[in-house]
């Protein structure tokens, strides 16, 4: 392997104790400890791992947590009154439902529920739209996680070819409106399941995204030599994890490149502390 790692587990535990620290700060100046509630509905195994890691991670932080609970077979008007509930809760600074939720619940209309003020998730259609005219509330988790690893790591983006492998709304969409943003300054491709020649397109890339969900989707020999690999994605081939991408083989012509696991994930977690503290200093008028 030719290229540097990319350690998200470094980098997000320098995050997490500037969060701490800051945290602290908040709760000596006001009295008040921000709080995260999660709600989890039903008993998906990934799921539950995810929550835990976040309840970990808060505690860690000095933050409160909440775990919320719910049977598979909760009503969408169940899930909807205890969204409402916390929302009216001026103890609980930040809201997270955890996906996916059961099938027969609609996640969209669940979502819309959290006020914007709480959504710490950024996934409320108001949010979404304050990051597209470049004046965010809260950064998309994920996404902000990408881009605090591309400054660390001192990956310049202005005026780089940036291509994004995957469009989803929790991903792809933000991580393209964060990276055309003033101050960031790329040139963005998207890729998606309709893309034609969608090896050329990644083999014009500087810096290369894979966030698709599909297990080494990207090839070695689709990477440019020299360009910077992100990969988003988390997926489980046998009793292993894998990324988006090939990594092995991308990594030899890479310049540098995130693990899996150990990339990507941890800076997820490690923003939304930064952003339930925003919350909650926004929810105290600590910020305009």
């Amino acid at each position: 392997m030719t290229a540097t790692l990319i350690d998200g587990k470094q980098i997000s535990a320098e995050c997490r104790k500037e969060t701490a620290a800051s945290a602290e700060q908040f709760v000596n100046e006001t009295g008040v400890r921000p709080h995260l509630a999660a709600v989890l509905v039903g008993d998906d195994p990934a799921s539950q791992v995810y929550v835990r890691n976040k309840e970990l991670a808060c505690e860690r932080a000095g933050l409160q947590s909440t775990l919320h609970r719910l049977p598979a077979e909760t009503t969408q008007q169940e899930l909807l009154a205890l969204v409402q509930t916390l929302n009216e809760d001026v103890s609980v600074h930040g809201i997270l439902v955890q996906l996916p939720l059961p099938s027969h619940l609609n996640s969209t209309q669940i979502l819309d529920a959290i006020t914007p003020l709480k959504d710490v998730d950024a996934f409320h259609p108001e949010n979404v739209g304050r990051l597209l005219q470049g004046r965010p509330r809260f950064l998309p988790c994920t996404p902000a996680g990408v881009m605090k690893m591309l400054e660390v790591s001192g990956t310049e983006t202005a005026g780089r070819r940036v291509t994004i492998v995957g469009r989803s709304d929790i991903v792809g969409k933000p991580m393209a409106a964060l990276l055309l943003q003033k101050g960031a300054d790329a040139t963005v491709t998207i890729c998606h399941s309709r893309t034609a020649e969608i090896a050329e397109e990644c083999r014009r890339a500087e810096i290369l995204i894979a966030a698709v969900g599909i297990p080494e989707f990207v090839r070695g020999d689709w990477v440019r030599p020299g360009a910077v690999i992100i990969d988003v994605g988390i997926n489980r081939v046998g009793d292993r994890l894998a990324g988006d991408v090939e990594f092995a083989a991308a990594a030899e012509r890479a310049a540098a490149i995130t693990p899996v696991p150990g990339g990507v994930g941890p800076m997820t977690i490690a923003m939304l502390l930064q952003n339930t503290l925003h919350a909650a200093r926004l929810q105290h008028g600590f910020v305009s």
